[in-house]
């Protein structure tokens, strides 16, 4: 809050120039800050673009006077906040101050003007001022951590259904594969069953090593093992690694790899997870017999690498989220979604740890989608 820097501004009216220059003289001195007006119109004009802590008004001026521009004042969403004091010539009488205090005054202040009163007030009611912006600035901070709690709550309640399906479906799997081994004991057929419950097992492995990343990075205590890498090999890894669920949705895949030897100096492990993350959602996210590219290019002492497809595409709206914990982004029924949502911000915080970037390029809804990764290169 940046509540010591601006104070607050004390607006000043009086018909008479000398009026002004002895107020603000006296305020100045406070180090306040002050702007001035000579009658009812031209305070108007300053209240509509400029927010004040206090108003001093003259109540005796021709045209519009205090009163009058009080009323207007408190007749206002803008300026009805703001504390009126009134500068009054004279004893006045009982009458007179009832009407002031019916037009919203908060006090009088009676000519000639006693410095240190007119000082004292002025202190207390900018204190007010800046008590009640502070009040206001935490409302809105508690405000914004209401929502962003029960935004919180919400994706939590959503990862922890998503989570009880992802591994319901598998462990359901597994001890059906149990019970038809039990059953089919020494049968030709034990083969194809293991086969299965091993893909199984391999997913629900990928899916609690996800967790398991992404808590150690949040935890800062995941270290990459870097060494000095040729990339086209570690890209040959990833998509072999991605290989089986190209092939099962009868994709084709397109490399395009720089013809001179390109060096990294990065982890093998997280750098075929990141490729291999960004090929496999390609493929998830891809109708059958698509199409999926990877192209790297070498761009002064860095890398570009591309993973594009034809698939289902990303909504404008949900571009935004993507690389967020626990985001999925939601197709209809007739595309399989797999995974917990945690793939693409594992992959963005992977990037990060090696000093490279990564963003989605382009994507539309039926037109694909694009990755671009930037990673610096060594010699």
């Amino acid at each position: 809050m940046a509540m010591a820097d601006d104070p607050g501004r004390i607006l000043l009216v009086d018909d008479l120039e000398e009026n002004l220059i002895a107020l603000n003289a006296l305020l100045r001195r406070e180090g306040l800050s002050c702007d001035t007006a000579r009658s009812g119109e031209e305070a108007l004009e300053l209240l509509l673009v400029k927010d004040y802590a206090l108003a001093f008004l003259d109540v005796q001026m021709p045209g519009m006077d205090g009163f009058e521009l009080a009323e207007f004042m408190r007749n206002s969403e803008r300026s009805r906040h703001i504390p009126i004091i009134f500068v009054t010539a004279g004893a006045g009488d009982g009458t007179r101050r009832f009407k002031g205090y019916e037009a919203g005054a908060v006090d009088f202040i009676q000519k000639p003007i006693e410095a240190d009163i007119l000082r004292s007030k002025a202190r207390v009611f900018l204190e007010l001022y800046n008590q009640r912006r502070q009040l206001a600035a935490q409302r809105d901070e508690l405000a914004a951590l209401t929502e962003s709690l029960k935004q919180a709550d919400l994706q939590k309640n959503r990862f922890l259904a998503v989570l009880g399906h992802e591994l319901r479906n598998p462990i359901m799997a597994l001890n059906a594969g149990l019970i038809m081994l039990e059953r089919r004991k020494g049968q030709s057929v034990e083969g194809e069953i293991r086969t299965s419950m091993a893909r199984y097992l391999t997913h629900m492995t990928r899916l609690v090593e996800d967790l398991l990343d992404i808590s150690r990075i949040e935890q800062g205590k995941i270290s990459l093992q870097r060494d000095r890498l040729a990339l086209n090999d570690v890209l040959a890894f990833a998509v072999e690694t991605s290989r089986p669920a190209i092939d099962e949705a009868g994709h084709q895949l397109h490399l395009q790899l720089p013809e001179e030897p390109v060096f990294l100096h990065a982890d093998h492990a997280r750098m075929a997870q990141i490729i291999g993350n960004l090929v496999s959602n390609a493929a998830k996210y891809t109708p059958a017999s698509g199409e999926i590219r990877v192209i790297a290019r070498v761009e002064g002492d860095g890398v570009r690498i591309e993973v594009s497809d034809n698939g289902i595409g990303i909504a404008p709206e949900q571009q935004g989220r993507i690389f967020g914990i626990f985001e999925q982004v939601d197709v209809d029924g007739t595309i399989k979604q797999d995974g917990l949502g945690i793939g693409l911000a594992l992959v963005k915080q992977l990037v990060e740890l090696h000093g490279g970037t990564i963003r989605l390029k382009h994507s539309a809804p039926g037109e694909g989608s694009t990755f671009e990764l930037c990673l610096s290169t060594v010699a």
